[in-house]
């Protein structure tokens, strides 16, 4: 009767497990990065031809208006009511456009 021998992998048993588990990780962050590439894109280059970071999102071959960026500016806090009703105002008046609402 044989018992326990032959069960064991050896050396060779022990370097196989570690390439695949090298090769198992390795192939996990690889699809986090495509998965990152897929869903991010470069965010627009800035007026000096830099790109300013990642943007998430469809893309979109029209520039925003410059009513959507005082939306984002407030979406983000970064202006106050009164400040952006005030500018929007100022925007829809300057181009003919409708009446603040």
């Amino acid at each position: 009767m044989m018992y326990w021998y032959g069960h064991g992998g050896g050396g060779w048993g022990w370097f196989a497990m570690m390439l695949g588990i090298v090769l198992f990780w390795g192939l996990i962050i690889l699809v986090g990065v495509l998965l990152f590439r897929a869903f991010a894109r470069p965010a627009p280059r800035d007026g000096g031809g830099e790109r300013t970071g990642w943007h998430f999102g469809p893309a979109s071959g029209v520039p925003p208006t410059p009513e959507r960026i005082l939306a984002e500016r407030y979406a983000r806090g970064e202006i106050e009511d009164e400040e952006y009703e005030r500018r929007l105002a100022t925007l829809r008046s300057s181009r003919g456009g409708p009446a603040a609402p």
